[in-house]
């Protein structure tokens, strides 16, 4: 028994050595590329293994209160299939009318394939699930705790797709809970600040890239039960829809590699103009804060917005601060949301690109989760997006370089310790 002990001691302290201190992937660019060139399109379908597909229509939604229904009415009108993947798939007033609308086009006739974290909706799993199954729903969970999955119990999916008939898609940073759709002080399992809705974007889209949307779902799928996702009623022939060209970057952990970590290190590097970030988990690798500074010492004008006091990660807040100081004397523009709670993830490059997806600026994301990036190469959609992250900017508080070293004596000291939260979060 003791040495049992001692093979158990030593082990757990290894494994938590080589979680918090195993050496990051030292990211950088061979070279700085043009992101107006068709070479940088060539380099991210290369790296990305993702294409560049032309002819699609793109429109963006602001708030839960502007897709929530938009997502409904797509489910409503759905005449063949409807394939569904959700981090967080919670119970309430949102998920129930989700749940009504799912099964209603189940009893239908409609085949409705539905993913969910293990982790995200765990909470909701018996309740949701067992509704959605008695509906005639197909439902599987990702990642489901069994003792052969142990080593991955920290990969979830972290995608948030639906997709109905094989020709409408929604992707975005947004689940399925009520604090999306209305105000509330607490909720029962976190307390968050302000009674304002959580502010996020969702992207509906129309055309080719759909196909490839649904190809991300379809590999979760498979992933939970082994089949392969072959129907016709679920793929669709690519047909134009629009002007806007567009990648699905999808990215899962291999060997700590992942396709969006070098989705962000290439298009952070490449920007020549203006640069901006927006996301809820601010806590880039030392690699991509160099690449930041190599960026903003070009004289690239970059602003990243995060969620101010009103977040519900508090320590990631503190974590996420005490890496703003190079930053800001780089001249990187931080700017903390005062208005709620801000989700979104988002990133804009020359106002050619966007980024509009599911990736955090963090290690869980870029390490960890299995996310999905649809990515934009069309001004006009960038504008868009930007309409919506300057109004997020006017209501947000900038945070100084003088300010920042001015934040309170605790704060510092619990920011020391809060770096443990950098590898995992």
């Amino acid at each position: 028994m003791f040495y049992l002990t001692v093979i158990g001691a030593v082990f757990l302290t290894w494994m938590i050595v080589v979680t918090l201190f195993t050496p990051a992937v030292p990211y950088h660019l061979e070279k700085r590329i043009n992101p107006e060139d068709d070479h940088f399109i060539n380099v991210l379908e290369a790296n990305c293994q993702a294409r560049l597909l032309p002819g699609n229509a793109i429109e963006i939604f602001t708030n839960g209160e502007a897709f929530y229904p938009a997502m409904l009415d797509a489910i409503a009108g759905a005449g063949e299939s409807i394939s569904m993947e959700c981090y967080i798939f919670k119970r309430g007033d949102i998920g129930d009318r989700f749940i009504g609308a799912l099964s209603e086009r189940a009893r239908a006739g409609v085949r409705v394939t539905i993913v969910l974290d293990f982790i995200g909706s765990l909470s909701a799993w018996s309740e949701a699930a067992t509704a959605l199954r008695e509906a005639g729903c197909r439902v599987e969970r990702y990642q489901a705790m069994h003792w052969y999955r142990l080593a991955r119990l920290n990969n979830r999916t972290h995608r948030e797709l639906l997709v109905v008939d094989g020709r409408v898609a929604f992707a975005g940073g947004a689940g399925v809970a009520d604090w999306w759709w209305k105000p509330a002080r607490t909720r029962w399992w976190r307390p968050v600040g302000g009674h304002a809705a959580w502010r996020d974007m969702m992207a509906r889209i129309e055309g080719p890239l759909v196909s490839d949307i649904q190809g991300v779902i379809a590999e979760n799928w498979l992933e939970c039960c082994g089949e392969i996702l072959t129907g016709h009623e679920v793929y669709k022939p690519p047909q134009p829809a629009g002007e806007s060209s567009a990648f699905a970057v999808r990215s899962s952990p291999s060997d700590r590699i992942t396709a969006s970590r070098v989705l962000f290190q290439t298009l952070v590097e490449s920007a020549r103009d203006r640069l901006v970030i927006a996301t809820p988990y601010f806590l880039p690798d030392r690699m991509l804060r160099r690449g930041l500074l190599r960026t903003a010492k070009r004289g690239v004008q970059i602003t990243v917005i995060v969620p101010g006091t009103s977040t519900d990660q508090k320590w990631v807040r503190l974590a996420s601060r005490r890496l703003y100081g190079p930053l800001l004397r780089a001249g990187v523009r931080i700017f903390e949301y005062e208005a709620g709670m801000t989700h979104v993830k988002a990133l804009i490059v020359d106002g050619l690109w966007s980024v509009i997806g599911t990736t955090n600026v963090d290690n869980r994301s870029f390490e960890h989760n299995d996310e999905v990036n649809i990515v934009v190469r069309d001004a006009k959609v960038a504008s868009r997006v930007m309409v919506d992250l300057e109004a997020d900017v006017a209501r947000s508080r900038e945070i100084g370089a003088d300010g920042w070293q001015a934040r309170p004596l605790w704060e510092k000291l619990v920011g020391t310790v809060a770096w443990i939260l950098e590898r995992q979060q």
